[in-house]
């Protein structure tokens, strides 16, 4: 490279794909969101309440389900080609939601609530079925391995697909014969390489977990500065939630997991989940009968593994992850560093996604050499430095073998999105992606912008802690969705009418189990 941010390969690619009589080539990627939030009493802590019926089967129900916790909801978007439609979708089920949980919240943040102890976050449960009973041994294991509050932590997830049309386009431009599974995965691998490379600035830009309730940290040898009472922060932190305090543990330090190809990744990701693991394995799989993790391996399945980003393929019944990629190869790619922003009542909004998007197709377009250890273990020291002290003057990150400004890094990459922003714009006089990425250079210049200091700010001002300010924020979120008018009476009647049909659902895959849990079980990892 000549340069910071310099890529003479990703200006050839973008030039090419401009001059391709198809501009608009970038345009129609289908996107979905998964959005995390922990149920919470009026008082803020952890809902006791199970699941409740009127959303459906957590289990079976596409759209509403739990994650981690019973109290943990997870919200799930099909896929849409137009942005402002995939956000109302989300809104649509917020409204839904809140008309079923009586005083119950939700949580406004990616950081729980106040929790004196882990047996206040209750395990999600499933029903009677195999893969029911497998669901919750596997977050089981999860609590005996991480600590269950760990797992009460939320985020926002993107999902996200380019055009099939674009993939024609795109190996007439590299030179490749044809455009078929091989090629594709191939590609999207080049992306994962380079968001491992650059995904940081996802962190500064929309980390905003600063700040996290001091309850967090009890029985951790970590000591955080105090901003308020019951408040521990970082003064420079943008996303302690993706920070080695947070998702990024150290139990999982010494976990490789290439993206090299999708041979590598598939291959380590098996290993680890068929590697035994004695700390794990000194915990017990039965004891006195009852199955306290699914394995004593390193994963236990291939969730377990906690990235940034991942390759994804819609996976058949009883199949596992990277058997589905094995068989038709990545079909999309799972962002998973965003915060739930609690500024947003959905958790996110329209900039952030269009950013993403455009981010994503810098990713896949720039030059993408294979990853080593050793540039792997700066690229995630990277990915904590952001984490800690992205707002930090003068920070410093390591690229290409040197340290740079991170600011100046930043601004390099910001000037290179500005062409697969004009490609998504293209045929659009608003401009809506150029206007996105105009706002994120704004916090680049003025790191005050950031949301992670926006929430330091407000808590400055208001003088709350962190749970205080969740809590009324929270409470504002609820106002505003059940006070929205009209509300889509037709997609509610829909919900409504598919969290019936996931209780059917529920209730035929449990009728039709056989055999034993231990027989359903070696057969899934016999697969």
């Amino acid at each position: 490279m000549n340069g910071p941010g310099r890529d003479g390969v990703f200006e050839q690619r973008l030039s090419a794909l401009i001059n391709s009589g198809r501009p608009e080539i970038l345009q129609g990627g289908r996107r979905g969101l998964e959005k995390e939030s922990l149920r919470v009493t009026r008082s803020g802590r952890v809902a006791q309440t199970p699941h409740p019926p009127a959303l459906g089967s957590a289990l079976t129900n596409e759209h509403i389900t739990t994650d981690y916790s019973e109290a943990l909801i997870e919200l799930v978007t099909p896929t849409f080609t137009a942005t402002w439609e995939l956000l109302q979708y989300l809104l649509d089920l917020h409204q839904f939601v809140y008309r079923h949980i009586a005083e119950e919240l939700l949580w406004a943040t990616s950081m729980p609530c106040r929790i004196e102890r882990d047996e206040e976050i209750p395990i999600a449960r499933y029903g009677r079925s195999h893969i029911g009973r497998m669901k919750s041994v596997y977050r089981e294991g999860l609590g005996l391995r991480y600590g269950r509050m760990m797992q009460a932590i939320s985020g926002v997830h993107f999902n996200y697909s380019f055009p099939s049309e674009f993939w024609p386009a795109y190996a007439a431009v590299l030179g490749a014969s044809a455009a078929g599974t091989e090629f594709v995965s191939a590609r999207y691998f080049d992306l994962l390489r380079n968001y491992r490379r650059h995904g940081w600035l996802v962190l500064y830009l929309f980390g905003v977990s600063p700040v996290l309730c001091q309850s967090f940290l009890r029985g951790r040898e970590i000591a955080l500065p105090q901003l308020t009472p019951g408040t521990a922060f970082e003064p420079y932190a943008t996303t302690l939630r993706m920070s080695d305090i947070g998702y990024r543990n150290r139990n999982q330090a010494n976990l490789s997991v290439s993206v090299n190809s999708l041979e590598e990744y598939v291959t380590d990701l098996n290993r680890a989940i068929s590697t035994p693991h004695p700390p794990y394995a000194a915990l017990g799989v039965q004891v006195d009968g009852v199955y306290r993790q699914l394995n004593a391996n390193l994963l236990q399945i291939e969730n377990e593994y906690y990235s940034f980003i991942r390759p994804k393929r819609v996976a058949r019944s009883g199949e596992r992850a990277t058997q589905a990629l094995r068989r038709g190869g990545v079909e999309y790619v799972e962002v998973r560093a965003l915060d739930v922003s609690a500024f947003d009542p959905v958790g996110v909004n329209q900039n952030t996604l269009r950013f993403l998007e455009a981010f994503l197709a810098l990713c896949l377009l720039k030059e993408s050499r294979p990853i080593g250890a050793a540039e792997q273990e700066r690229l995630d020291r990277n990915h904590l430095e952001v984490a800690h002290r992205g707002r930090e003057p003068g920070l410093r990150l390591w690229r290409d073998g040197r340290a740079v400004a991170m600011r100046d890094w930043a601004r390099a990459l910001l000037d290179e999105m500005a062409g697969p922003c004009e490609l998504l714009d293209r045929g659009d006089p608003l401009r809506p992606y150029a206007v996105a990425l105009e706002a994120q250079r704004a916090k680049v210049e003025e790191p005050e912008r950031t949301p992670s200091a926006r929430m330091l700010a407000e808590l400055a001002a208001t003088g709350e802690s962190f749970a205080q300010l969740a809590l009324r924020m929270s409470a504002e979120h609820k106002g505003y969705f059940l006070d929205l008018y009209p509300p889509n009476e037709a997609r509610l009647a829909e919900f409504a009418g598919e969290a019936r049909a996931s209780i059917a659902r529920q209730a035929a895959i449990e009728a039709a189990d056989q055999g034993t849990f231990e027989e359903y079980l070696e057969r899934y990892f016999a697969a």
